[in-house]
């Protein structure tokens, strides 16, 4: 029985999102209060109020980390928005092929920008860049969807940021090892990029390929190596931006008056980069922002520390380039609250519900009852659940916030290591947010695609792949070690 109640609020979420008719917002709400309701049945009513006051304390601290990054990169994304040229894409030339173009748009451009600002903005600027390639259709929604390649470092990595406070391990130490198994899902996405390239014309020749290898191994590299000298929050911005420069300088050999338009569309994202790298590099400087002002109104709770938390220097960025380009505030301030309102809440039902589940013991409950029936073969459950939460949610902090917890308690109760399960549900379930129905419905809706989402899944489900089976390897090796 208590595992019927301990269970029954994550089946509401699941079924409600996967019914297609109630969204994150409406299944994060019924799910915090079922969650409630389990917990005060399974703990019985007396002290529950000042048990649910300190959960839900809690459960709003952890959100404010992640909820300013959501605020922050979706007030950057429309001040930058307002200038002529939103984003650095890159200007067509004759002598450069088209299939370097579409690399560079769908493993650089895409993620770089997705990282910067997250929810979705890196796939309205590939889809832009894409058809201007004159790709159109289902194969242009196929390649703006690896736009989304590397979210586990999008938003400012806030779903990397939301499973390391939820199992106490660093976020940064947990991106590092996301970057080690992003490395084979970057190999199988290059592999379906070649396939689906070979949709639209001719298959890529020997050279190219062995281009985009190269390429490919380079960005994933670099973005798992970032860690040792940075935080998680720009380690995947900070070498996606220095390598799509280099690559568009190499692909498109600009003139002056190129140049100079790209630094100027370029500029904020420049500027917010710098400023993320020198306040996590520079060691007297990272001192002094983390301990300046600092907010810490719970013990044994993160500090916030505002002038170093990654959602400061969006804002700040985001109103130096609104006043550069004399955008309208008022207007800027209005179309930030109408696109933020909504993610914010989200985040927030979904990591108060997180907080409830693990003082109430729900999630070693299912652990538990895991463990009982199929052994340690209970964790092979992990990247299947990280799925199908990244696949409905569409966000890596709110399937993190609704699955971390029940994970982190499987680890305990096989036996594995906490760190590398943490990595697979973290890694898996923000890779899968790709094809989740909010992206696909958006870009259908951006490009007026008639055929519907279906086409666009008949096409994009090999996606999937990649991470699934990473995260099933994963856990395999780990069980054969135990």
């Amino acid at each position: 029985m208590s595992l019927i109640i301990a269970a029954a609020p994550l089946v509401l979420v699941i079924v409600l999102l996967a019914s297609g008719r109630f969204g994150a917002l409406a299944a994060g709400a019924a799910g915090l209060v079922a969650t409630v309701a389990a917990a005060l049945v399974l703990r019985g009513a007396q002290g529950f109020a000042g048990f649910a006051v300190e959960q839900s304390l809690i459960g709003s601290w952890l959100s404010w980390q992640v909820i300013t990054i959501v605020a922050g990169g979706v007030f950057f994304y429309r001040c930058v928005a307002s200038r002529a040229h939103a984003a650095p894409v890159p200007h067509t030339s004759a002598i450069t092929p088209d299939h370097r173009r579409l690399y560079f748009v769908c493993f650089l451009l895409g993620p770089f920008a997705e990282s910067v600002t997250g929810f979705g903005v890196g796939y309205i600027i590939a889809l832009a860049a894409v058809t201007r390639l004159g790709i159109g259709g289902v194969p242009a929604l196929l390649f703006g969807l690896y736009s989304q390649s590397m979210v586990p470092w999008g938003a400012l990595a806030a779903g990397t940021t939301v499973g390391g406070l939820l199992t106490g391990l660093s976020p940064t130490t947990l991106g590092a090892l996301c970057g080690l198994l992003q490395m084979p899902i970057h190999l199988g996405y290059l592999a379906l990029f070649w396939f689906f390239r070979r949709g639209i014309g001719p298959a890529p020749s020997a050279a190219e390929r062995l281009d985009d290898l190269v390429w490919t191994v380079a960005i994933v590299a670099a973005v798992w190596a970032s860690h040792r000298v940075i935080d998680v929050e720009i380690a995947g911005a900070a070498p996606l931006g220095v390598l799509a420069a280099l690559r568009w300088l190499r692909d498109e050999r600009p003139d002056g008056a190129a140049l100079r338009r790209a630094a100027s569309s370029a500029a904020p994202y420049a500027a917010l980069t710098l400023a993320l790298v020198l306040t996590r590099t520079v060691a007297p400087l990272q001192a002094m922002l983390k301990s300046l002002w600092a907010w810490q109104p719970m013990s044994g709770q993160p500090p916030f520390p505002p002038f170093y938390a990654p959602g400061f220097w969006l804002f700040a960025v985001g109103l130096l380039s609104a006043l550069a380009l004399r955008a309208p505030l008022a207007s800027v301030a209005r179309a930030t609250i109408r696109a933020a309102w909504r993610p914010c809440v989200v985040t927030l039902l979904f990591v108060v519900m997180a907080a409830f589940y693990v003082a109430a013991g729900m999630a070693a409950i299912i652990a538990d009852a895991l463990f009982a029936a199929v052994g340690a073969s209970a964790a092979l459950a992990t990247p299947l659940f990280a799925a199908i939460g990244g696949f409905l949610t569409g966000s890596g902090a709110a399937s993190n916030a609704m699955l971390m917890p029940m994970q982190a308690a499987l680890a305990v109760e096989t036996r594995l290591p906490l760190d590398w399960v943490a990595a697979t549900q973290n890694s898996v379930t923000t890779n899968l947010t790709m094809l989740s129905p909010i992206r696909v419905s958006m870009g259908a809706a951006i490009l007026a695609l008639a055929a519907g989402d279906g086409a666009v899944y008949r096409r994009a489900w090999p996606l999937a792949l990649p991470p699934i089976i990473v995260g099933v390897v994963t856990i395999l090796v780990l069980l054969s070690r135990g």
